[in-house]
């Protein structure tokens, strides 16, 4: 599976962003997926995880309530919503692929797409 994130920029805090990831392969499906982010100086770090069909999530407490993923499996698509923005969400993100939700949670992660970078702006 090949990843690839996009939709970063600049957004002022409180604002929202969309983050789609588009994965290529057959085998998308067979997935769980997730987000993950790096800020600068800082270790990468788990965000948001979807379960196979789309069904169950987890999220960081730190986003909790704020963001949302989702995931198309007809489209190989994920994507994490990112409302009501704060400075400290500025990071490179990266959506991953794993065998299981809990693996991904874990950072038990097969498959690493590209990143891409959001900045928050107060």
């Amino acid at each position: 599976v090949q990843l690839q994130a996009f939709g970063g920029g600049f957004v002022q805090a409180g604002g929202s962003l969309s983050l789609p990831c588009a994965a290529s392969g057959r085998t998308f499906e067979y997935y769980a997926m997730g987000w993950f982010r790096q800020a600068p100086g800082k270790e990468r770090e788990f965000v948001a995880a979807i379960g196979f069909g789309g069904g169950t999530t987890y999220y960081a407490d730190s986003v909790k309530g704020r963001f949302t993923i989702s995931r198309d499996n007809a489209k190989n698509m994920v994507y994490l919503q990112m409302n009501s923005l704060k400075r400290e969400d500025s990071a490179v993100y990266y959506c991953a692929a794993g065998s299981t939700l809990g693996a991904v949670v874990r950072y038990g992660i097969d498959y690493w797409g590209k990143g891409t970078l959001v900045t928050v702006s107060s």
